[in-house]
């Protein structure tokens, strides 16, 4: 054996302990692939079924505001009928009952006006013509 082939089997011997211990790493890394790959399986298997779930929530949040909302229409024009109501009672009704009440009151303050005058005169001692009372 000459020099060069020796150089050559040295090299090859040398290429081979650093493919040796570079299988070892070279394995390691495979299996950490491997572990990614399953976690980011893992991960889409229940990530949508998360979103799945999401978008159904969303769905039910909606239709229910949809409810509130028509609840609150149905709210805002009941209210907006009271005040029209109130208005045409107000115009329609209103002035004729205060005159009613006014027409009553001024009645009563009248008659009792009259009863008290009375009263007072049916109080009061009765004078003749001459200004002497009665039975004198």
């Amino acid at each position: 054996m000459d020099i060069g082939q020796i150089a050559g089997l040295i090299a090859a011997i040398a290429f081979a302990i650093l493919a040796g211990f570079m299988i070892y790493p070279l394995i390691r890394l495979g299996k950490l692939f491997d572990q990614i790959a399953q976690t980011v399986k893992d991960t889409g298997d229940h990530a949508v079924p998360a979103l799945d779930e999401g978008v159904s929530t969303v769905q039910k949040v909606n239709r229910s505001l949809d409810d509130v909302n028509a609840i609150s229409d149905a709210a805002q024009r009941s209210a907006t009928n009271v005040g029209a109501l109130t208005d045409l009672y107000g115009s329609f009704l209103g002035k004729p009952v205060i005159k009613a009440a006014s027409a009553v009151w001024a009645v009563k303050a009248t008659a009792q006006d009259f009863l008290n005058k009375r009263a007072a005169g049916a109080a009061a001692p009765t004078t003749g013509h001459n200004g002497t009372a009665k039975g004198e």
